[in-house]
């Protein structure tokens, strides 16, 4: 099967317990990249969940998840 690549867009409290953590859990999953408003506590996020990218802005990650289609399977938003 192959990878299923995730990107967050507002990963607050709720993706914290629940999606965040099963993203990276999950067989042939990964969350490569999340966004939040506030761009020190995506920084956080992503050190505490090991994700590769982070961003303040929706266009920021979409672009980046676009640029890099080629390595993506599915992209699930």
């Amino acid at each position: 099967m192959k990878e299923v690549v995730w990107g967050i867009i507002g990963c607050g409290n709720v993706t914290e317990v629940k999606s965040g953590p099963a993203f990276n859990l999950a067989k042939n999953s990964t969350l490569l990249a999340v966004m939040r408003r506030d761009k020190d506590k995506a920084k956080d996020y992503a050190e505490r969940h090991n994700v590769a990218e982070y961003y303040d802005s929706a266009e920021a990650i979409l672009l980046f998840l676009l640029i890099f289609q080629s390595l993506l399977t599915k992209l699930y938003l």
